[in-house]
């Protein structure tokens, strides 16, 4: 029972976080990512390129750090997670 109710409440957090980080990503990313892409075209076509695909959290942590800092927003240490 202990541990279902653990695994319902991991849930719940995992959706709240991806939200949030939707939310944030959303609102200070996709202006940027948008003048990345010839065109004019969707900020989301940068995540397309094979050449600068993340293939581990290490180093997603560290291109939210870069992005954080070109796009000079002020995020929590834990937002940048």
């Amino acid at each position: 029972m202990r541990q279902g109710v653990l695994a319902l409440l991991l849930f719940f957090y995992a959706a709240v976080v991806v939200a949030d980080g939707k939310a944030l990503h959303d609102k200070a990313c996709m202006q940027c990512h948008a003048t990345l892409v010839a065109g004019g075209g969707s900020g989301n076509a940068v995540y397309n390129k094979l050449e600068s695909r993340i293939t581990s959290f290490k180093r997603l942590q560290g291109q939210v750090a870069s992005c954080v800092l070109a796009a000079d927003v002020m995020w929590l240490p834990e937002e940048q997670r």
